[in-house]
Parts: C-alpha cells; sequence; structure tokens
C-alpha cells in the first residue's frame, strides 16, 4: 500500500527523426549549464530542478512551485529551475543520466515521462536514476457536453460497447488516451476499435466536446473544473480509486469500473549517488512539501496529495511500468 499523508495538506506524442536530435542538441546545451550553475558538494546550497517540459505545464508548475517553497522557507540557499522539453520528457530523462553522480540536481516527472520511456522504447528509464518521492497526483474526469444524451457514465459505456465507431474520444495527450484505453477495457470494447482524437490540451477538447467533433473526453480535473462549474460540460466520473474531498463527482470504481490510472509526480535524482546524498535528498524533497507554500499549491492546482518513498515506491514504479506496458500492448503500438 501506498503511503498517504492527512488530506489536509495538501502528454500520443510523435516526433521526426530530426525533431529529436534538435531537441537533444538542446537538451545536450542546457545539461552544461546545469552542471556549472549546480556544483558544489553542499546540497542546501544549490539546487536545479528539471522540468521535462515548456514552461506552463503540469511538470513545471510542480517545478516552479518546490522552488518557491525552498526559497520561501530557506531550504536551498539558490535553487533554480530548468525547462528541457521534447520527447513526452525524455529527453531531460536521458540528460539526466548524463549527470550521474551529480546530487545537486533534480528533475520532477510523473506518469507521461514513464509511459513515454515504454512509448517510444526509451534508453534511458527510471532503472538509470534514482527515483525519490511521488509526491502529488492529478486525476481525470470523464465527461460530456451538457446538451449529450448521455447523462450517467452507464448511459456512455452502454452506447460505446454498441458501437465504438459512434463515440469518439478526445483527450489533451498520452496520459488521458492510456485513461481511455482503461476505460475502454473495462467497458469490454476493444481498444484497437476505439476512436481516439488527440487535443493540444484542455482547451481544445472542449472546444472539440462543444463542436460536436466527439462524444466523450478524459481530461485532467484541473483543467476541466471550471467548463464543468460553468455548466458547459457534465462531469460522468472522476476517474480515482476512493472518492475525492471536495469534489462531488462520483468514482469510475464507485460506477463498477475499475480504471484508477492517476497523473502522479515523481521527484528523480541522477544515478550514481551516494546513500548518504539520496537519503539528504530525500529529506529536501519531503521538508519541502511540508511548507505552507506547497500546502497551497495543492488547493491551487486541485492536486491530491500521495507521498511515496523508499522501498514502496520501487515497488510502485515497477507496478505502474507493467500497467502502462500492458495498456501499450492493447494499443498495438
Amino acid at each position: 500500500m501506498v503511503e498517504k499523508r492527512p488530506p489536509n495538506r495538501r502528454q500520443f506524442i510523435t516526433y521526426g527523426i530530426g525533431g529529436l536530435i534538435a531537441a537533444g542538441a538542446i537538451g545536450t546545451a542546457v545539461t552544461g549549464s546545469i552542471t556549472s550553475a549546480s556544483g558544489g558538494s553542499n546540497l542546501r546550497s544549490s539546487m536545479t530542478i528539471i522540468a521535462p517540459a515548456a514552461a506552463g505545464g503540469g511538470w513545471d508548475t510542480v517545478a516552479r512551485e518546490m522552488q518557491q517553497a525552498q526559497r520561501a522557507n530557506n531550504i536551498i540557499n539558490n535553487t533554480q529551475v530548468v525547462n528541457m522539453p521534447g520527447a513526452g520528457g525524455t529527453i531531460a530523462l536521458g540528460n539526466l543520466s548524463v549527470l550521474d553522480g551529480d546530487a545537486n540536481n533534480l528533475m520532477v516527472g510523473g506518469t507521461g515521462q514513464l509511459a513515454a520511456t515504454i512509448q517510444y522504447d526509451s534508453a534511458t528509464t527510471y532503472d538509470d536514476v534514482s527515483p525519490l518521492a511521488v509526491t502529488v497526483e492529478e486525476y481525470d474526469v470523464i465527461v460530456v457536453p451538457a446538451n449529450s444524451p448521455y447523462k450517467t457514465l452507464d448511459d456512455l459505456m452502454k452506447a460505446w460497447s454498441q458501437n465504438p465507431g459512434d463515440v469518439p474520444w478526445t483527450g489533451g495527450g498520452s496520459f488521458d488516451q492510456l485513461v481511455v484505453t482503461e476505460m475502454a477495457i473495462a467497458g469490454g470494447i476493444k481498444p484497437a476499435d476505439m476512436i481516439y482524437v488527440s487535443s493540444d490540451g484542455g482547451g481544445e477538447s472542449t472546444q472539440a466536446l462543444l463542436n460536436g467533433t466527439v462524444a466523450a473526453a478524459a481530461s485532467g480535473y484541473p483543467d476541466s473544473i471550471d467548463q464543468i462549474e460553468s455548466g458547459r460540460l457534465r462531469a460522468l466520473a472522476i476517474v480515482a480509486e476512493e472518492p475525492v474531498e471536495g469534489v462531488d463527482i462520483p468514482t469510475t470504481v464507485d460506477q463498477g469500473y475499475d480504471v484508477t490510472l492517476a497523473n502522479w509526480r515523481i521527484l528523480v535524482a541522477p544515478g550514481g549517488i551516494t546513500d548518504d546524498e539520496k537519503h539528504e535528498l530525500e529529506n529536501i524533497v519531503l521538508e519541502t512539501i511540508e511548507t505552507p507554500e506547497w500546502g497551497e499549491a495543492i488547493k491551487r492546482y486541485n492536486w491530491n496529495e500521495n507521498v511515496i518513498t523508499g522501498d514502496e515506491l520501487t515497488q510502485f514504479i515497477k507496478d505502474e511500468t507493467e500497467r502502462i506496458t500492458a495498456l501499450y500492448k492493447e494499443l498495438g503500438l
């Protein structure tokens, strides 16, 4: 079982070969700056947090909120955030492995990055770095337009199972597609028969729903809450194992569908660090997520705190790798 803290504290991407090379070149250049900026044996003197995506996304948000919490509480004297986008986070992961033994660097990762290592058969995986802690997770919601004929999740799933081609889905990226794949399996639908239209984020997903291009969507709850509260979208389920405090949306599990894939966020360090350095980095991460500033970020972004460390984290990553690998096999990828 994963360790959960008390409730009151609280990306189908394709790249051409040229795109990957270009992103890799950028990443390599950035790596040099990271090394020079972070150098030094005192882990609390300076730290670089790598966000494996462009500014403004979920990984970047976690990195910058962590930076602010560390600054405000003098946990690290100087924390900087470096964005290193490309190939679902695998460019940054590969560059982190180049920093082997340099413990003054952290990287935010998560479900989407793990999925990208599987989808792209990445040469670098979480086995090559030092996972420290899962900190928070985001849940997807299953939504339809407010005027949809599907009033409940069962209505949607029944229609989808009877004729998969008549119920196209959308989502904001690879994670959402994996959630839809799990929904298909839970509803007795072959994932190869489903129609999934990838959108560039929650705004594009909402537009596809409202103009009738698709019938349903899996979308991050933080990205969808405004549209749900405004009445433009109807939420049929939140993809979670247990009811979420403060969210009046029934879970997939409570409605008979064992679909629980969460968009978790992890902090990892380079490989080759010492046990003492890893222990100190774990302490730094845990101290950071205990701060009032981090607690406010959890509320602001509608994250769910779910802290996993140590042996439980090792088993968690193994289980999630097997789970996502199986989903990609169902998709024929």
